[in-house]
């Protein structure tokens, strides 16, 4: 096992978030800074499947499998850009950060390019693994991966055709799977990164595979997911505390009957 793919590609991706930083600076939206993420990855992830050093039909599998999910969410979060401008996040930050604020954007997106890297963990895990054989793991791994990327994208589109219905302004998507959690892409997102495990948990340092879900859910849970965006809809929804009191926070479940 080697690491030269990681460190290869955590120089790809220093270059390409600096290069997003300076877009931000001419288009003054820091948003790009997710679509990087999302699509630097796929980018590291693909590297390091294509230059790892285990057996080659399981690392065309796992390159494939990150690739794929990268650029459905990266292009998901491009048109999401474009469409509605800097999200709230950062436009909260220009203000919080003041003269410093391109300082300190410079160094978190920084910070993307090594999370990248860290992500793409579980993948360099797989791509090392030498065993020449398939089993059930990698069944199970394809099915994990197909309910996670299928769940995620339905939420998606239920939330985005909600939102262009104009009566719907000010109000809480229930319809659909968010019926049975608040944050269903999140918990698709996550479920996605146990696809990994399957397949890399008995390759060699198979344990280390997961550093991904485990990651996830931590920024999920206690970083940037759910805390940010349920503080932004309580103060924006009026019926937003009724469906927290009522709706799951993450894994899908029959909401609480209502008093």
């Amino acid at each position: 096992m080697t690491i030269l793919p990681l460190g290869l590609g955590l120089g790809v991706m220093v270059i390409v978030m600096a290069a997003l930083w300076w877009l931000q600076r001419r288009t003054g939206n820091a948003g790009i800074v997710d679509v990087g993420w999302s699509a630097g990855v796929g980018v590291v992830g693909v590297l390091v499947a294509a230059l790892g050093d285990g057996w080659a039909p399981r690392r065309w599998l796992v390159g494939a499998m990150i690739a794929l999910w990268s650029l459905r969410l990266a292009a998901y979060i491009l048109r999401r850009v474009l469409g509605e401008g800097e999200d709230a996040r950062y436009t909260r930050l220009r203000t919080d950060w003041g003269a410093a604020f391109q300082r300190r954007l410079f160094l978190f997106f920084e910070a993307q390019a090594v999370l990248a890297v860290l992500f793409a963990v579980p993948v360099w895990v797989v791509a090392s693994d030498p065993r020449p054989e398939w089993g059930a793991r990698e069944l199970v791994a394809v099915v994990v991966w197909l309910v996670a990327v299928l769940g995620e994208t339905v939420a998606d589109r239920q939330l985005a055709a909600f939102r262009a219905d104009p009566g719907n302004s000010g109000r809480t998507c229930t319809v659909g799977l968010w019926r049975y959690s608040r944050h269903p892409n999140y918990f698709f997102e996550w479920l996605h990164w146990w696809a990994y495990v399957a397949l890399g948990i008995d390759a060699p340092l198979g344990a280390v595979s997961l550093l991904g879900p485990a990651l996830m859910l931590l920024f999920l849970l206690k970083v940037t997911g759910i805390p940010a965006t349920e503080a932004r809809a309580l103060l924006s929804r009026a019926d937003y505390a009724e469906y927290r009191r009522t709706t799951s926070a993450f894994v899908p479940w029959f909401p609480r009957r209502r008093p």
